[in-house]
């Protein structure tokens, strides 16, 4: 028989989740076996996640609150039991970005985060986190769920060209995520922009970082090491980060050279290519 522990809401998001899931359920006198069938998956997952060891996502979440007719609660509570599963020092960054109402990134490394398809995300994840892949794949893309807002925060990204060549993952799973990018411009609160080779040294070689505006707090800066992110309120910062972020932006490629650019190195470098084994780097 299975191991049941007891569950103490107090412990975390995901226990506490796991704790009302249960009471509920016993509640409407269903067996988790009989709220299986209502869900559309096993009772024994059903008590994996009641026991707190499994962790549950999203779709699942809305397909609970229409069984158990719980006005959206597990919808709610499944956000914060998701962002609980991201690295300890990431989780203050991830509260702050899902409140801001302007992002404005640069990225030298990867696709921001927000921008990320599964495939990617995943590829990108499952380098040193094999353990909790599934978990942490579907909380970065829980993020993402701010750009889909009525009212989304507005989000400029500058793009280091090197991003668009660092093959992750497959040459099909590049040429879906530079893809997916291409879909999101036009978007009236969205900009991209590469920043090319040719533009030589510049405001961002220290590295990756984000500026956060707030309707009614302080901006805030955010860079990040291997393990733990640096974040910053000091006006001093805000305002050298803010004058270098512009030169980037100066730099950098106009939106529709930059789609261009985007477009051109998708099929080029990760086109369909009769003969090649997929998985060759371009």
């Amino acid at each position: 028989m299975p191991v049941v522990r007891e569950v103490d809401p107090s412990a975390s998001p995901l226990d506490y989740y796991g704790y009302e899931l249960k009471r509920v359920r016993e509640g409407a006198g269903l067996t988790q076996k009989g709220l299986g069938s209502l869900v559309f998956c096993t009772g024994s997952l059903i008590g994996q996640i009641e026991n707190a060891a499994k962790v549950p996502q999203r779709d699942f979440s809305e397909r609970l609150d229409t069984a158990l007719r719980t006005d959206g609660a597990f919808s709610r509570l499944v956000g914060l039991v998701l962002r609980s599963q991201l690295p300890s020092w990431f989780q203050p960054f991830a509260e702050l970005e899902a409140k801001a109402t302007y992002l404005s990134t640069y990225q030298c490394q990867l696709i921001y985060g927000l921008m990320q398809t599964e495939e990617y995300a995943r590829a990108v994840i499952g380098v040193e986190h094999t353990d909790k892949l599934e978990e942490l794949v579907a909380a970065r893309l829980d993020r993402q769920r701010i750009l889909h807002q009525d009212e989304p925060p507005v989000l400029w990204v500058v793009l280091d060209e090197a991003v668009l060549y660092r093959q992750i993952g497959s040459r099909e799973v590049m040429r879906n995520q530079l893809a997916h990018l291409l879909g999101m411009f036009g978007r009236p609160w969205l900009e991209i922009q590469v920043l090319p080779f040719s533009a030589g040294q510049h405001t961002g070689m220290m590295g990756s970082f984000t500026l956060l505006r707030f309707a009614d707090d302080p901006e805030v800066h955010y860079s990040e090491s291997y393990d733990q992110g640096h974040m910053t309120a000091n006006p001093e910062v805000i305002k050298e980060r803010s004058v270098g972020y512009a030169r980037l932006q100066a730099s950098a490629l106009s939106p529709g050279d930059s789609a261009a650019l985007i477009a051109r190195v998708m099929e080029e470098r990760y086109g369909e290519q009769p003969g090649r084994d997929a998985s060759a780097v371009a």
